[in-house]
């Protein structure tokens, strides 16, 4: 994906403010061996771009007065409560350096899947994405995690999903191997038995002759 920015000399938050209102959005450049570069990119097309899934996981073209150099999406900030986007951090990669990201997972064939289907499981996703590391060129845009033959009361980890080539988790995702996602069957709880309400008590009948007053 290519992103389009231009080189910001202005620097401080009076400056950024006016910016934003100006419809950019500040940000940075970092990494390799270059120094940092504060930036500015149109605030609209960042903000469309952000909604792609692939912007937050690809490595991207950044542009900037013409040339181009390859960047990781590190850090983003947005308004508490506006749909702005308040600033941006990208960070420069190597072609021979290895990245680490969090790359999104996508659960498929949940619906092939004879625990669904025929013991009525439901699949609880427990993890949305994974730590992993590999070189730029082979970063995937997100890993597949197939359920089609998830068991009842079973799992699948980290370690049990077959990445791409050239991908490996990351030593502690290794280490720890956790649950991405599990298969049960909802335990049913009886209602409760509410008891009847109790009739009303007949009215005692009414004495067949009444009282006669005293004289």
């Amino acid at each position: 994906m290519k992103v389009v920015a231009f080189e910001r000399s202005v620097q401080g938050t009076g400056a950024s403010r006016r910016l934003r209102n100006s419809g950019k959005t500040p940000g940075i450049i970092y990494g390799s061996k270059d120094p940092a570069v504060a930036i500015e990119l149109d605030h609209n097309a960042l903000f469309h771009a952000l909604r792609k899934e692939a912007f937050h996981s690809s490595i991207l073209d950044l542009e900037i007065d013409g040339k181009a150099q390859k960047v990781l999406l590190r850090d983003y900030q947005m308004h508490p409560f506006k749909p702005l986007v308040l600033h941006i951090d990208f960070q420069r990669v190597s072609a021979t350096e290895k990245v680490h990201m969090r790359i999104p997972l996508h659960f498929t064939h949940a619906d092939e899947s004879a625990a669904v289907k025929l013991q009525g499981a439901i699949i609880s996703h427990i993890a949305n994405d994974l730590e992993i590391s590999c070189l730029p060129a082979d970063l995937p845009e997100f890993i597949e995690v197939n359920l089609a033959n998830i068991e009842v009361g079973h799992a699948i980890h980290a370690k049990d999903l077959t990445l791409p080539k050239g991908v490996s988790l990351v030593l502690h995702v290794e280490q720890e191997n956790p649950v991405l996602v599990n298969a049960r069957v909802p335990t049913v709880k009886a209602a409760d038995t509410e008891e009847a309400p109790a009739a009303p008590a007949a009215a005692a009948p009414a004495d067949a002759s009444k009282e006669k007053d005293k004289a």
